[in-house]
């Protein structure tokens, strides 16, 4: 399957679906709290389920419960199936977020081609963490946030400006170490989720971009949760989801026009029903 439009925008939604249904029986297994978020918290309210051209799922989780996920995974999970993969010392999915794989699947994306990792379709797992309430460290929080994003990512930035892309560009380019890279980011990491979401009124999401990161939610949207249908399923979505979506989005009802309805992910090569691994070499990692 060469042609990445020939994948019916249905099936790969299906595919993501799958993912999310047993993510959420997981997470409901293992005492572990998510919800909806983004474009896929907007498909639940207007659409019940996806928005019809999205190619994307998002989930939020409080930052101490996302640092608990990955050992439960690798513990309880069915691995066979699906891999919980997130950024570390010695691999970069060139994401903040962490990422549940389908293993039995390829889902390319352009950014990713030249790198040896886990490129099944996935759904997002997105850590939001406490902010303080002082200035000066909420100031300090989102200088953390800007290195952690530019070294964690380690690729140019689409759509974020000229002015970001060219200093991505200069910090990436004089360091280039891979391993110092790493330190650099998972520092800032450290540095900016240090406050915890227990003693914290609003949270945030740090690893999205500037716009994303400005946006604040009060804490006990994603402690006392509220559940709407998703395509068939019920799904946790934040408490106060009508001001979550007012915050996210303004009138959210409103749908975008006709030519800004396209899928958000840049694939390269899409199979649904093979394992990635069949085409290293071939549609990654190829020697040039």
């Amino acid at each position: 399957m060469t042609d990445v439009n020939q994948v019916p925008i249905g099936a790969i939604q299906d595919k993501m679906l799958q993912i999310l249904v047993y993510f959420r029986d997981f997470c409901q297994a293992h005492g572990l709290q998510f919800t909806l978020c983004g474009g896929t918290c907007l498909g639940a309210v207007r659409h019940q389920g996806f928005i019809p051209w999205d190619d994307d799922v998002d989930v939020f989780m409080l930052r101490e419960d996302y640092e608990k996920l990955q050992d439960l995974w690798e513990k309880h999970a069915d691995k066979s199936r699906y891999a919980c993969v997130r950024s570390n010392e010695t691999i970069n999915i060139h994401h903040s977020a962490t990422e549940i794989k389908d293993n039995h699947t390829t889902f390319i994306n352009r950014h990713s081609v030249d790198s040896d990792i886990h490129h099944g379709i996935m759904i997002d797992v997105i850590p939001i963490d406490g902010i303080p309430a002082s200035g000066w460290r909420k100031t300090l929080q989102m200088i953390d946030s800007m290195i952690y994003c530019c070294f964690n990512f380690q690729r140019l930035p689409e759509h974020k400006g000229k002015a970001i892309w060219y200093a991505t560009k200069l910090a990436l380019g004089v360091c280039r170490s891979p391993k110092l890279r790493y330190r650099i980011w998972k520092g800032a990491e450290r540095r900016l989720s240090r406050y915890g979401t227990e003693n914290c009124e609003q949270v945030a999401s740090f690893g999205e971009g500037a716009t994303i990161m400005r946006m604040r939610f009060p804490t006990q949207w994603f402690r006392e949760v509220s559940w709407l249908d998703f395509a068939g399923h019920r799904m946790p979505v934040p408490g106060d989801w009508d001001q979550y979506l007012k915050i996210s989005f303004g009138d959210y009802m409103q749908l975008p026009p006709e030519e800004d309805r396209v899928a958000r992910h840049s694939a390269v090569f899409i199979d649904l029903d093979n394992s990635y691994t069949k085409y290293k070499g071939i549609h990654y990692c190829v020697k040039k």
